[in-house]
């Protein structure tokens, strides 16, 4: 019978090779962060309909604060903390992933306060309570076999009072994930990963107490079809507003109590438990 340790290190194997494969398309021509992509995070009014600037607006003002990256991929998130003024840890169980990062962040001109480290998170090791505020964007649902023990290391490595933000696929809605399915949209993704569903946020409250979920994505699903390469900063003006449209309204009709099952994405955040 296949061991925990073993399951671990084929799921390590299979995540990290899948990432690899995106970071060498990327590596063929590195690039700086987007100049309109910092723009847009620098706003002085973030605008909340957006999920990205949702959270960062949660963060505040990041002045000399020290945050850890969780699942940092090619690095834009942590290049655009660091440009907001923290120390930024990224963490990436992808070593191609992290050579990106590594260069971005050189050419972005953030190096001297970003610092990445190659491991899966579940042996990554941090001193206890480094951290101002634990980051993540789509890497929590990549770690539900391990879910428990992940906010267990998360939360000895915050310090007390630190923020916890994650931007996660969600699924709380069965019907409306088995009509996702019927659609013939191919989307890529790891072995075994799927959207957090009720008893993941539960199990994370256990971890995060005053944990708040705040739901994105019921029309904005469509953006896959109007936004070139999903970028909105880099789109037509006419798909710039549409896909702007889809968020004000998604905005306000995710607000309803009723309605608030059928968003495909949520923002997560609250404190540690300790």
């Amino acid at each position: 019978m296949e061991s925990d340790e073993a399951r671990r290190k084929v799921r390590w194997k299979e995540e990290g090779a899948f990432f690899d494969r995106w970071a060498d398309a990327t590596a063929k021509d590195i690039s700086g962060i987007d100049p309109l992509v910092v723009a847009r995070y620098e706003r002085s009014r973030l605008r909340l309909r957006f999920s990205k600037e949702f959270r960062l607006r949660l963060l505040g003002d990041l002045t000399s604060k020290s945050v850890l990256d969780v699942g940092c991929g090619e690095g834009e998130n942590a290049i655009i903390l660091a440009k907001a003024g923290a120390t930024v840890t990224g963490v990436d169980v992808s070593p191609k992933a992290i050579q990106v990062a590594t260069t971005r962040a050189r050419l972005s001109g953030v190096a001297r306060t970003v610092k990445l480290v190659n491991s899966p998170l579940e042996i990554a090791d941090f001193p206890p309570s480094s951290f101002d505020v634990i980051w993540g964007d789509a890497i929590l649902h990549h770690l539900i076999p391990e879910l428990g023990n992940v906010l267990k290391k998360l939360n000895e490595w915050a310090r007390p009072g630190a923020l916890m933000v994650f931007g996660e696929p969600v699924n709380f809605n069965q019907t409306l994930r088995r009509l996702r399915f019927m659609v013939p949209v191919h989307t890529d993704t790891t072995p075994g990963e799927r959207p957090l569903e009720a008893a993941e946020v539960r199990l994370i409250r256990n971890y995060i107490p005053d944990l708040t979920v705040r739901v994105f994505s019921l029309f904005g699903r469509l953006n896959r079809f109007i936004l070139p390469n999903m970028s909105l900063e880099r789109a037509s003006v006419a798909r710039r507003s549409a896909a702007e449209l889809l968020a004000l309204s998604d905005y306000a009709l995710l607000s309803i109590p009723g309605i608030k099952r059928l968003g495909g994405s949520a923002a997560l955040f609250g404190h540690p438990s300790k």
